[in-house]
Formats: C-alpha cells, sequence, structure tokens
C-alpha cells in the first residue's frame, strides 16, 4: 500500500465505519442545497430576492438556536433517537415550503415553512463523534478521521450549491429543494440505523446542564470560527463579483470551486501527517496561514491569477478547520461531545451568513475591487482571536498523536 494512504486505511478498519461515513455524506450533501435552493426557488416563482433572502436568513437564525439544542439532546439521548424523529420533522417542513411555493400561499407562510426545516441535527458533529469513539485510544487516528470529514464538508460544499442551482433552473424551481430534502431525510434516517458505531450515552458531569461557552477554551474556538467563516461568506461574495467584473461571470462557480478544491488537497497531506506540535499552535498558525493567504485577493487582476490565489488560499482552510475540531474534541467531556461540536459548527454557519451580508454591501456600496478587503478584515480577525486565546487552549487539549 502507498505509504500516504496507510492512516486513511487504518481509520476506516473497524466495522462499519466506511458506511457511517457514506451514510453521512449523504445526508450531509443537501446540506449545502437547502439556501441556494430556497433563494432561487422562491426569486423564481415570487420574483422578489428581497423576500428569498428574508426566508433564507429566517433558516439561519432558526438553525443558529436549534442545533446546539439538538446537539444536547444526542449526547443525553443518543444519535438515533433525536436524528429520526428530528428528519421526520424537517421532511413536514420541507414539504409544507413546496406546497406553500407551488400554490400560492401568502409570503408570511414561507417563514414558518423555513423554520419548521431549519431544525437539523449536524450530522458532521454526529459523524465526528463517532470517529473519536472509534478511535479514542489514538489522537493519531482522529487527527487522521477529522481531515477526511473536513474533506467531505468540502466536496460537499464544492457540489450541493451547483447541483441545487441546476435542478432549480434547469428542471423546475421547487426541484432543488425536493431533491435536497428526500436526500437529507434518507440519508440520515441511513445514517441513524448504523447502530453498530453509534456513540454510548454517557452520563454528564456535574454542572452538565450549562452553556457550552462556559466550558473552558471552547469560547475561543467558536469565536475564531464565527470570523472564520465571516472569511467565507464574504469571499463567496466578493468572488462572484470580481469574475463578473472579470467579464467571465458564469464561470464564478467554477472559480469558487478551486478554493475548495485547494482545501481538499491541504486536508488529505494534512490527514496523513503525524504532527507533534500541540494542537493550540497549530491552530494559530492555521489562522495566520489564512488571514495571509486572502490577502494577494485583493490586488488579483485577472481570471488566471484570481483562480491561481484562490486554490492557494483555499490550502490554509483544511488544516485551520482540522486542528480547530481536534481542539473541541480535546477541551469537551465526552458527555456533550455533540454539543459542544454543533455549536461550533454553528457559529461557523452564522458567521458565513453575516460575512456574505458584509461583502454584499461592501460591493454595493465600494465596488467588486474592494470586496475582498472585507474578507481580509474577517481573516484578521480570527487571526487575533486565535493567537490572544492561544493561552487558554494550551493549557487543556493534548497533542493529536498521544494516546
Amino acid at each position: 500500500m502507498i505509504p500516504f494512504l496507510t492512516p486513511y486505511a487504518r481509520v476506516f478498519a473497524p466495522r462499519g465505519a466506511l458506511a457511517f461515513t457514506l451514510a453521512g455524506f449523504l445526508a450531509r450533501l443537501p446540506l449545502s442545497m437547502l439556501g441556494v435552493s430556497n433563494v432561487v426557488m422562491i426569486a423564481a416563482v415570487r420574483d422578489s430576492y428581497a423576500l428569498a433572502g428574508a426566508v433564507s436568513a429566517t433558516g439561519v437564525a432558526v438553525t443558529a438556536v436549534t442545533a446546539p439544542l439538538l446537539g444536547r439532546l444526542v449526547d443525553r439521548h443518543g444519535q438515533a433517537r433525536v436524528a429520526v424523529p428530528a428528519a421526520l420533522v424537517f421532511a413536514a417542513g420541507a414539504a409544507a415550503m413546496l406546497l406553500c411555493v407551488h400554490y400560492g400561499a401568502p409570503d408570511w407562510a414561507l417563514f414558518p415553512a423555513c423554520a419548521g426545516s431549519s431544525g437539523v441535527p449536524s450530522v458532521g458533529a454526529m459523524t465526528r463523534a463517532r470517529w473519536a469513539e472509534l478511535h479514542r485510544r489514538s489522537g493519531e487516528l482522529r487527527h487522521t478521521a477529522n481531515s477526511v470529514e473536513q474533506v467531505l464538508d468540502e466536496i460537499s460544499f464544492m457540489l450541493g450549491p451547483v447541483l441545487a442551482m441546476l435542478l432549480c433552473t434547469l428542471v423546475f424551481p421547487e426541484a432543488g429543494l425536493l431533491t435536497a430534502a428526500a436526500l437529507l431525510t434518507g440519508g440520515t434516517l441511513l445514517f441513524a440505523a448504523q447502530r453498530s458505531t453509534e456513540p454510548p450515552v454517557r452520563p454528564r458531569a456535574a454542572g452538565g446542564g450549562s452553556g457550552p461557552l462556559r466550558i473552558p477554551g471552547l469560547g475561543v474556538v467558536l469565536a475564531t470560527f464565527l470570523a472564520t467563516g465571516a472569511l467565507f461568506g464574504s469571499l463567496e461574495v466578493a468572488t462572484v463579483a470580481a469574475v463578473e467584473e472579470l467579464g467571465s461571470g458564469p464561470a464564478s462557480s467554477a472559480v469558487l470551486a478551486l478554493q475548495a478544491a485547494g482545501s481538499c488537497v491541504a486536508g488529505l497531506v494534512f490527514g496523513a501527517l503525524r504532527l507533534r506540535e500541540p494542537a493550540a499552535g497549530r491552530f494559530a498558525a492555521g489562522t495566520a496561514a489564512m488571514a495571509l493567504a486572502v490577502l494577494p485577493l485583493t490586488a488579483a487582476d485577472s481570471l488566471p491569477a484570481l483562480s491561481a490565489l484562490l486554490f492557494l488560499a483555499g490550502m490554509a482552510t483544511a488544516p485551520t478547520m482540522v486542528t480547530g475540531m481536534t481542539l473541541v474534541q480535546a477541551l469537551v467531556p465526552a458527555g456533550r461531545l455533540n454539543e459542544g461540536m454543533t455549536t461550533v459548527y454553528t457559529g461557523l454557519l452564522v458567521g458565513i451568513a453575516a460575512g456574505a451580508a458584509a461583502g454584499g454591501r461592501t460591493v454595493e456600496h465600494l465596488g467588486a475591487g474592494a470586496a475582498y478587503w472585507a474578507t481580509a478584515t474577517a481573516g484578521a480577525l480570527a487571526l487575533l482571536i486565535a493567537a490572544s486565546g492561544s493561552g487558554r487552549l494550551r493549557a487543556g487539549p493534548p497533542a493529536p498523536h498521544a494516546p
């Protein structure tokens, strides 16, 4: 076997590991389709991007509130007992949204329908919790498994929006949401059926009912992920605007995919490395690399240059995200792991929404050429938070190679 692949073969060696990974990917792919599907569908049928944006923002707000609560329920009652009813509630909400759009319900009806389809357990957190349980004795394998999860996240966010756009524009406006709902519901049920690898429910320590931000160090990771999400959201808007200004608007999806592709390549390489630097130091270094990597984008003046710089900027993403999740697994007690990871991941999603809004306003008021400065500002903020909080992180988690 190629030495580079040996850590990945060891990660997938336990029985059932590949099965829950494939089911989890099937369930997480449509998560990146939902926002695009709702916006394109509502804009096409109701001819209002303002309404589409407001409905989509409602979904993000509901997710920010419900996702950590669902993560807490998963820790208390188990993955299958929470994921199955939550998936069915999501399916009902998605069906309500489709019916409201198709049959011309009043605009206000779209908001509760979208809210009803926004409470979904984080499949990414549940799969990472399974890896943490399967490889609880090996920090090296947990590190590699987190890299696998990051690569799957990047692939999902590369394919999902493109698939949603194609379905909504080439088939019929409701096709994107209909497909996403079917995949998410079916994938979640299939994932929940993999009971042999489901982590056991562990008793919560004293004070376990308090908020996750009371866990020492977790607030640093959450705040860094908020700023990192703002970097991602503003980067997407800035890239679309920059590509259109360069006269290649239809190529924006392909150019954006290069950033995710760079992250995938870096994630695969990073996951195969044996690292001995403490995770806190790697986290600060990763955010520094991200902050520096986006700065050249402010001077990109051609499509080839922009494409190459986006690929390089993406290569700083995966190591930072992987190390961040490694820190969460080390900081959070086992009985609160899903809640902790879901809280941090939700912070990333909220940051993406805020960054997209900030990037849009920058483009509108200062032009496409200035949009990447919003991205650079978010990167600098992430670096400042990670660097200033590294002392609180350094005291807790062990290096990932330690058993």
